[in-house]
């Protein structure tokens, strides 16, 4: 009788001894991931807010702990710490994680991105966002290259069907 007892002990023991490490995944990462799958499958925004700001956070803390890991090995209340702070972020009723990136975050990375603007990334010009640049493109190739030129490109046959033809439109100097 007694070691039925004993074994349930210890299992409540260890248990105990590595409740950040049990705990720590399922609040970090399980339920985010479910709530996060929810929040797509909703029409409200605002869930969806909370989630990707959660993402967010939680990347720049595993970023901290991969880049201070040997500092963070001399801290023994990390883990606690970290696991208090996850709850705080992740329970819907403290919207830690909007907080957080509302006061820290976001002001932040939008004084930086004012100043310096480190998150542009140049985008290839779509030539038909508008409805002038095919006019305005026209112009140019012509004024560029000549009116024969033009139409030359534009009478490019690529096979022709009973209904009319299909047009190539492209020339291999154009540069974007």
């Amino acid at each position: 009788m007694g070691g039925s007892g004993s074994g349930s002990a210890s299992f409540l023991k260890v248990l105990a001894n590595n409740f950040d490490i049990l705990a720590g995944p399922v609040v970090s990462l399980v339920y985010p991931l479910y709530a996060s799958i929810r929040a797509i499958e909703t029409k409200s925004p605002i869930d969806d807010q909370q989630w990707l700001t959660y993402w967010v956070l939680y990347s720049m803390i595993t970023l901290f702990e991969l880049t201070f890991a040997k500092l963070i090995e001399w801290l023994p209340f990390w883990s606690y710490a970290k696991l208090i702070f996850m709850c705080w972020l992740v329970i819907p009723y403290f919207s830690g994680a909007a907080y957080v990136y509302e006061h820290y975050v976001r002001p932040y990375l939008v004084t930086r991105q004012k100043s310096v603007n480190i998150w542009y990334v140049p985008q290839k010009k779509d030539v038909f966002s508008k409805p002038d640049d095919i006019l305005t493109a026209a112009e140019k190739y012509i004024q560029e290259n000549g009116p024969e030129a033009f139409e030359k490109l534009i009478h490019k046959e690529r096979g022709t069907t009973s209904m009319g033809s299909n047009y190539t439109f492209y020339d291999d100097d154009y540069r974007y």
